[in-house]
């Protein structure tokens, strides 16, 4: 039976599926300012804590250097054996030596180092920081990966497990084709905001892994690795139920309420209402005694209180309960992986029935070089639906009553099972809001638009505006006999 080896990193162990298989040789590739380092110290800290005997040796980092990155970190490298091996020799060859290249010479030389301290410390786990060095001696391919082979045969009868850091290139092929499983880190800058990064297992021999690209970052205490959402591994039960707005008018709309672990989608024009629909839904969650867990991308949550305030919601109280809890999002700090790694963690560990993203858009512009952001959100809510979440997402568009698909920031059509379109028109030198509901996927709902507005006592739905035409325009044509009452706005 296989075992296992932490990484030291609990987001690397779930996309390995436990872990790395114990005693066998690893790849880890990666550019520059990558995290190769951070990766390895953590993976070896780890076997330290685990009471194994680990080593460490460098190449390219002298020992004085690898005890500051460890401090950066706040790491004790008590316990961790460190070696620095010289990839540079003294003079060179004299006349003679002159039948012999460089690399005939010191190439064997240190890979016979490298196995000599392997030999004399016997550890359980093992990194060479990086090959890259020992690679640059080699003038033929066939060289560096006989010597390869020469540790490889060395480590196979050993207990040991062995991480061999180097560069990304077409050049260091060698390796992938030698070692038991391969990771890869990348970096990449983006338009604006910090460098994204990504991990991904390229190859580990019959062992399943979560295939494809996973965000991570590098933070105080090392790497975090993010795993891309699997929605299909986190089933749970939960009863069927419709949960109710608070607004009887409404609820009647949407054809008694919003099925449980369904997702809301609430669109319109700047100023229309959705994110006071959305505190709406998050209030009478709270007088349920449910959590309402909500992520503020465009507004500062002292904004979205206060307007919730002015609704007569009892905001406060639900907040200091925890019946309503508030994230702050940093658009600039915050990778998708990031941020879906944020929801889950909160779902799974916390009573939450209720996610209200406030908004897309933000969302969007939070991450422009991201090319997969409907994927992303699909995936978390899909998520959200199998732990009977309702998730509501709110976005805005430019102009009007209804929403054209060249309006969207991206589609979002098929991952929503209820649409609610919010707008506006004017009438005699006034502006109304107006609601209807345009989708729901679970069964049937009015289809009729009603005015919306909202005073101190909340938020209100009004009759159905019959005697206008042409309101999904925004230019309505009124065809009654007299003016429709009018409502305080």
């Amino acid at each position: 039976m296989t075992e296992y080896m932490k990484s030291g990193i609990s987001g690397l162990d779930k996309i390995l599926q436990g872990g790395l298989p114990r005693d066998q040789m690893y790849g880890i590739y990666g550019t520059s300012g990558s995290g190769k380092t951070t990766l390895s110290l953590q993976f070896l800290l780890k076997g330290v804590a685990d009471k194994e005997r680990c080593l460490y040796l460098c190449t390219s980092e002298t020992e004085l250097e690898i005890k500051r990155i460890a401090t950066s970190h706040g790491w004790s490298l008590k316990g961790l054996k460190i070696e620095h091996i010289s990839t540079h020799f003294g003079d060179k060859p004299g006349p003679g030596q002159t039948m012999l290249y460089p690399v005939e010479i010191e190439l064997p030389q240190i890979v016979e180092k490298l196995i000599n301290l392997i030999r004399e410390y016997s550890p359980q786990r093992v990194v060479i920081d990086s090959l890259s060095e020992i690679r640059l001696l080699a003038r033929e391919n066939s060289w560096y990966q006989r010597q390869l082979m020469t540790l490889k045969r060395f480590l196979e009868p050993r207990s040991c497990t062995a991480l061999l850091t180097d560069t990304v290139g077409e050049e260091n092929t060698i390796l992938k084709t030698i070692v038991h499983g391969v990771i890869e880190m990348s970096r990449s800058e983006p338009l604006y905001g910090p460098d994204r990064r990504r991990i991904r297992v390229e190859k580990l021999r019959g062992h399943p892994f979560i295939s494809g690209f996973h965000d991570y970052k590098i933070v105080k205490g090392g790497v975090r690795v993010f795993p891309r959402l699997i929605s299909s591994d986190y089933r749970r039960k939960f009863p069927p139920e419709l949960v109710s707005s608070g607004i009887a008018e409404l609820d009647f709309n949407l054809g008694g309420g919003i099925d449980r672990s369904t997702c809301v989608l609430l669109q319109g024009a700047a100023g229309t209402g959705k994110s006071a629909l959305a505190s709406q839904f998050a209030s009478a969650a709270a007088l349920r005694d449910e959590r309402t867990l909500v992520f503020c991308f465009d507004e500062r949550i002292s904004t979205f209180v206060k307007r919730t305030r002015s609704l007569g919601i009892d905001i406060d109280v639900y907040m200091n309960d925890g019946r309503i809890v508030f994230n702050q999002v940093d658009p600039a700090e915050l990778s998708a992986g990031e941020f879906t790694d944020i929801i889950v963690r909160s779902v799974l560990n916390e009573d939450i029935s209720q996610i209200i993203i406030d908004s897309l858009n933000g969302y969007a512009y939070a991450l422009p070089d991201e090319h997969f952001l409907s994927v992303h959100i699909h995936e978390l809510a899909s998520f959200l639906s199998v732990q009977g979440v309702v998730t509501f997402l709110t976005m805005a568009h430019h102009v009007g009553f209804g929403l054209s698909a060249a309006e969207h920031t991206f589609n979002v059509s098929y991952v929503a099972d209820t649409v609610i379109n919010l707008g506006y028109f004017e009438h005699r030198g006034e502006v109304h809001k107006a609601l209807s509901v345009v989708k729901k996927r679970t069964g049937n709902h009015q289809r009729s638009i009603r005015e919306l507005y909202m005073d101190s006592q909340g938020v209100h739905i009004g009759p159905v505006l019959e005697e206008f035409e042409g309101i999904g325009t925004g230019s309505p044509k009124y065809t009654g006999s007299d003016l429709p009452p009018k409502e305080n706005n």
